[in-house]
């Protein structure tokens, strides 16, 4: 077991692995698998919020369920404060430190029972406090979050969906966890109220000293919460920067791409150069060989074909996986 010092992160994530059986070969056996998570190592620190980015399938929900136990690795492993995740008994005792809040915030509450009922239940599973001690927990949680002690007796479908969406997150907070995986929590909501779930997301953080893996498919949105930032393509990160960093002078192709991609409000600047790709996003159960991006890459070189690039430094605050900064691939 890992020992935990001032400098060692809250959570890491060491060349985990997640990949689903599919298809039937001969006599039943499974004749090929779904690449979806394909060794990812990312380092979270206390009080800091990676933003996790890439398009839809590249395994960035699925590394947020492997964090939280919903789902185990194939290989590698994680480690929560020194600790790897499978030394513990049960998911239920990851629980109290490692939370979650779900993108769909209507079908992960329970429609048949009441606010009160369904922020109460981590404390109920966890035997925490007596009956009316719950209460008030439920009532503090229910006013952190911007809503009223009263709403506790409503149940989910009287609310709109930024509501039901601040309920996620009053029940995430119950049993005062270090750690929360946000999974496309403000995806489904309009542009007003995903930037008030994203404020007040940051203020509990400042005022708990949360750490956050916020995973999101638009880049735009991991930048206003984000400390540090992975941008993952077909299972894999092709890049890790701070925020500031990135966004100021990103390295990788498909960074760049996505970077371009983002709608600017000033005409002065939209005369930017774009940055099409190519094709389809390749299939995780039969990714491209050597890098997983060359298929669409608009720089993509001979080796780029064969050489299935590295994760390396390319300044103090950045690491990219492109040959195009590997000096030692020829």
């Amino acid at each position: 077991m890992m020992k935990m010092t001032e400098k060692q992160p809250l959570l890491s994530l060491q060349g985990i692995k997640k990949h689903f059986p599919v298809g039937s070969g001969l006599f039943g056996q499974k004749s090929n698998s779904v690449k979806a998570v394909d060794g990812v190592s990312l380092d979270i620190y206390p009080g800091q919020t990676v933003g996790l980015v890439g398009e839809s399938g590249c395994g960035k929900s699925t590394i947020g369920r492997m964090v939280v136990g919903l789902t185990e690795p194939t290989a590698g492993e994680i480690y929560f404060e020194g600790r790897k995740l499978s030394d513990y008994k049960s998911k239920k005792a990851m629980g109290k430190n490692l939370q979650m809040i779900f993108q769909d915030s209507y079908s992960s509450l329970n429609p048949r029972m009441t606010v009160a009922d369904i922020i109460a239940e981590p404390l109920v599973l966890h035997k925490v406090g007596t009956h009316k001690e719950r209460g008030k927990r439920v009532d503090e949680l229910l006013e952190r979050v911007g809503l009223a002690a009263y709403h506790g007796s409503r149940y989910p479908i009287e609310f709109s969906g930024g509501q039901r969406q601040r309920i996620g997150i009053a029940r995430s907070l119950a049993l005062q966890p270090k750690l929360i995986v946000c999974d496309e929590p403000v995806s489904a909501l309009d542009v007003s109220i995903q930037a008030q779930i994203l404020n007040l997301l940051k203020e509990i953080q400042k005022d708990l000293g949360l750490s956050y893996l916020f995973i999101a498919h638009g880049i735009q949105v991991v930048k206003h919460i984000s400390d540090q930032i992975a941008v993952m393509y077909l299972g894999k990160i092709a890049e890790f920067a701070g925020k500031e960093e990135l966004f100021a002078n990103p390295r990788h192709p498909y960074t760049k791409a996505l970077l371009a991609a983002v709608p600017l409000p000033d005409p002065k600047l939209r005369d930017r150069e774009r940055i099409l790709l190519k094709g389809d996003l390749p299939s995780p159960a039969n990714p491209p060989a050597g890098c997983r991006f060359h298929t669409r890459c608009p720089v993509a070189m001979e080796k780029c074909k064969v050489t299935d690039p590295a994760l390396i430094p390319t300044s103090q605050d950045s690491r990219t996986a492109c040959l195009l900064y590997d000096r030692s691939i020829v």
